[in-house]
């Protein structure tokens, strides 16, 4: 996945990319904008993989 599908002031671990990787595509491009507000919400400006899991659990996957 190129890097222009990421946020550009965020910085994605490789962990949180295979779990993104792993979100249903019809969901992820509203996944992937929720999971970065969650990142700075919280004052990160690091995608985890933690960030990820918890944007999965909102979306009830």
């Amino acid at each position: 996945m190129p890097n222009s599908d990421y946020a550009e002031e965020l910085t994605w671990t490789a962990e949180a990319k295979v779990k993104y990787k792993n979100i249903p595509y019809f969901v992820r491009t509203q996944a992937r904008q929720r999971i970065e507000q969650l990142a700075l919400a919280s004052g990160s400006d690091t995608i985890t993989a933690e960030i990820v899991e918890k944007a999965r659990v909102e979306f009830g996957q």
